[in-house]
């Protein structure tokens, strides 16, 4: 395998629009696969994209709660929420949305950021300050739960929980950081128009104990990867990708060789 090193403007550009590369796979955000696509059209080359996500972790009255709030943070701080599947939309039905908060700040709370030499560590640093400052922007006002995070060298940010709206900005764009808003939702079918609202549709999960509302709803939410009662987004033997702006094309699985495969037919005649 070659591998290039360079800026992805240049080396990337270049590759993108180049007539001999036949096939670009691309994995980042959705604003560069727009793009990529707008460079691999000058040679009508084919393209798969996995981009970003917003993804909903919905939280239904009759689920495991303490399951549920425990498994919670892990899904969206994992590498400090830089991670396209993050689960940093969490809807919670209003019943149980106290209760709910409660299980899912004392979760947050025992979440351990620090270096990532440390084995007990299970968050680290964002990967600039320039980053940092990005996902800072998105914590307006007084944050429902915010964390301890180490001083000293690193570009740490504390876990963060905020109440929102699905209309507000940490509820529409990628943070690409440790920030989840939690949103209330009042029944099945609202829980669905919430998820649905949004121009990604990468991952996501569905906590309930009914087997029937799971399937009704994982069947109605657009997204690629939904996982219930857990939050498994990747699995290497089972196709991953997204809908709407998340992507196209899938990777992982064997149906990531659609992408890499060309469609012959030959005609041979047996007449003598």
């Amino acid at each position: 395998m070659n591998v290039l090193v360079g800026k992805g403007s240049v080396v990337g550009q270049r590759l993108i629009e180049h007539p001999d590369v036949a096939k670009i796979g691309f994995t980042g955000s959705t604003e560069v696969g727009r793009l990529v696509m707008q460079g691999a059209a000058s040679t009508i080359k084919r393209v798969t994209l996995e981009l970003g996500g917003k993804s909903a972790n919905v939280v239904f009255a009759d689920a495991d709660l303490e399951r549920a709030a425990a498994s919670a943070p892990y899904a969206v701080f994992d590498n400090a929420g830089q991670d396209c599947c993050a689960r940093s939309r969490i809807l919670v039905q209003r019943s149980v949305y106290d209760r709910f908060l409660d299980l899912l700040v004392e979760a947050t709370r025992r979440v351990k950021v620090g270096d990532p030499a440390d084995e007990s560590t299970e968050m680290g640093p964002l990967i600039s300050a320039e980053h940092r400052a990005k996902v800072a922007s998105f914590v307006e006002g007084e944050p429902l739960f915010q964390g301890e995070a180490p001083e000293g060298p690193g570009f740490w940010f504390p876990c963060t929980l905020v109440e929102a709206t699905n209309e507000d900005r940490v509820a529409r764009e990628e943070v690409f950081g440790p920030v989840a808003a939690v949103i209330p939702f009042e029944d099945e079918a609202d829980a669905i128009r919430i998820a649905n609202d949004t121009p990604y549709g990468l991952s996501g999960s569905v906590w309930t104990r009914d087997g029937a509302r799971a399937l009704r709803v994982v069947r109605a939410i657009e997204t690629g990867v939904l996982s219930v009662n857990s939050n498994s987004s990747v699995r290497v033997q089972t196709p991953f990708g997204g809908f709407k702006q998340s992507g196209f094309g899938r990777e992982l699985g064997m149906h990531a060789l659609d992408g890499y495969s060309e469609v012959k037919s030959v005609f041979i005649s047996t007449e003598v």
